[in-house]
Formats: structure tokens, sequence, C-alpha cells
């Protein structure tokens, strides 16, 4: 009886062995990351933006309204948030309801 209980210990560490040796040379999977990797660029595009502010690059008005509600509550300096992130948060939103807006009028 201690003979069989040992094969099955030998024969089950084996096959723990091998799986844990085939899950380790798996090739590496990419993620998509949520958040953009990298700094800020000198002067801000509208795609850089749209990316602070997760949104697209052609949002609606209320869109970028809301999605600047968003990330600002996150992110604001009062309740613990960076000034500098809250700075360029503000920039984005700037940026896109200008440019928004200028492109809406028929002047």
């Amino acid at each position: 009886m201690v003979g069989v209980a040992v094969a099955a210990a030998a024969l089950s560490g084996r096959f723990l062995i091998g799986a844990w040796n085939a899950f380790k040379a798996r090739p590496p999977v990419p993620r998509m990351s949520r958040f953009h990797l990298g700094g800020f660029q000198p002067v801000m595009t509208r795609r850089e933006a749209a990316l602070v502010l997760d949104i697209k690059e052609n949002a609606a008005m209320d869109k970028i309204k809301e999605a600047h509600r968003r990330v600002m509550v996150a992110n604001h300096p009062d309740t613990g948030g960076s000034h500098y992130l809250a700075s360029k948060i503000n920039e984005a939103k700037d940026l896109l309801t200008r440019q928004t807006s200028a492109s809406g009028t028929a002047l």
C-alpha cells in the first residue's frame, strides 16, 4: 500500500513539474494597457488631450465635459491629486473644447 502511495506521489510530482515548466516557457502575451505609457509632449496635441481624458479625438462637447469631470474628480489637488496633472487635465479640456467649438461655428 505504501509503495502505491509513493508511486502516485512521484507521478503527480513529475506531472506538476512538467506543467510548471510548460507554464514558464509559454510566450508572453502582450496586454493592452488602459493607460498611456510615457510623459507629456512639450506642446499638447489633440491626440494627447484625448488620451489624457480617455476619449476619442472627435468626441462631442458633452462627452469632453463629462470626461473632464470624471478625471478631475480622481486627480483634484484638494483631494490629494497633483497640481501638475490637474493643469494638464484642464489644458486637455481647453484644447478639445476650443477646437470643437471653433470647428462647429458658421462664422
